[in-house]
C-alpha cells in the first residue's frame, strides 16, 4: 500500500515546490494534477523521480466535478491499495481588474478555481479520509483573503472563502483524525508575480525581499508532518511580515 498525496495545480510554481518536498520529506507517491500545461506537469514528475521518489500526472480541470470525479474514480480502481493521506489545493488563477470594471468571466473564473475547485476535489478525497480516521488537508489560500487587495475583489473573495470554509471543515472532521489549515503567502516568486513592480513592492515588506516557492513547500511539509498533528483550523502567514 502507497501513501499518496494529491496536489492541485501542482505543475508550476508553489504547487509544484510542494509536490517535490513533499515526496523528499514524507515518501509520498505524489499524484501531479494539472489542467491543461502537460509539459510543466511532466517536469515537474521527472525532478520527483531525479530525487528517487515516484510522482504520476493526472489531468482534471478542479471547476468540473464531473471531470474531477472521473478522473479520481479511474485512479481509485486503478490503484485499490493506494490511500490519499495529503490533499493540497492549491490550484488557483488571477484575473485582475477593479470591481467597477469586472467582468462576469473575470468574477466567476476565479472564484470557481479556487472555491468550486475546493469543493469538488475535496468532497471527493473525504470520504476515504473519514473511512481511515486519518488525512490532511492543506489549502493554499493568499495575504488577499485576509486583508484585500485593490483590483483583486474577486481573488480576495476567492481566497477569503477558503480560508473561512477551512476553519468550518476543521471542525466537521476533528473527530476523524483528520487536519485542515490553510497558508496564507504573501509575494512569492511565480508567475502570478512575475510582472508586479518587485523593486516597489519590497520596500513595504519587513523582510525586503519576495518569498520564495519552496519556503512555503517547507511550510506546507510540516503541517503535513506528525509534529503538526495537533495544528487544525488554523490560517498560517508567510509573507516576511508584511501583514502580521
Amino acid at each position: 500500500m502507497r501513501k499518496c498525496a494529491l496536489i492541485t495545480g501542482a505543475s508550476r510554481g508553489i504547487g509544484r515546490a510542494i509536490a517535490i518536498q513533499l515526496a523528499k520529506d514524507h515518501g509520498y507517491h505524489i499524484l501531479i494534477n494539472y489542467s491543461s500545461n502537460i509539459i510543466a506537469a511532466e517536469e515537474t514528475k521527472d525532478q520527483i523521480l531525479k530525487d528517487g521518489g515516484t510522482a504520476e500526472v493526472v489531468q482534471f480541470n478542479v471547476q468540473l466535478k464531473e471531470e474531477v470525479s472521473t478522473q479520481l474514480m479511474t485512479w481509485k480502481t486503478n490503484n485499490p491499495y493506494d490511500i490519499i493521506e495529503v490533499l493540497v489545493n492549491n490550484a488557483g488563477i488571477t484575473k485582475d481588474n477593479l470591481l467597477l470594471w469586472m467582468n462576469d468571466e473575470e468574477w466567476g473564473s476565479v472564484l470557481d478555481v479556487s472555491l468550486r475547485g475546493f469543493y469538488n476535489v475535496t468532497n471527493n478525497i473525504l470520504q476515504d479520509m473519514i473511512k481511515l480516521k486519518k488525512g490532511r488537508i492543506i489549502n493554499i489560500a493568499s495575504i488577499s483573503g485576509l486583508k484585500g487587495n485593490s483590483g483583486q475583489t474577486n481573488y480576495s473573495a476567492a481566497k477569503g472563502g477558503l480560508i473561512a470554509a477551512s476553519k468550518s471543515l476543521s471542525q466537521e472532521v476533528a473527530r476523524r483524525g483528520i487536519t485542515v489549515n490553510a497558508i496564507a503567502p504573501g509575494f512569492i516568486h511565480s508567475d502570478m508575480t512575475r510582472d508586479l513592480p518587485e523593486k516597489e513592492i519590497k520596500k513595504f515588506i519587513p523582510l525586503r525581499r519576495f518569498g520564495a516557492a519552496v519556503e512555503v513547500a517547507h511550510l506546507v511539509s510540516f503541517i503535513a508532518s506528525d509534529k503538526a498533528a495537533y495544528i487544525t483550523g488554523e490560517v498560517i502567514n508567510i509573507n516576511g511580515g508584511i501583514y502580521s
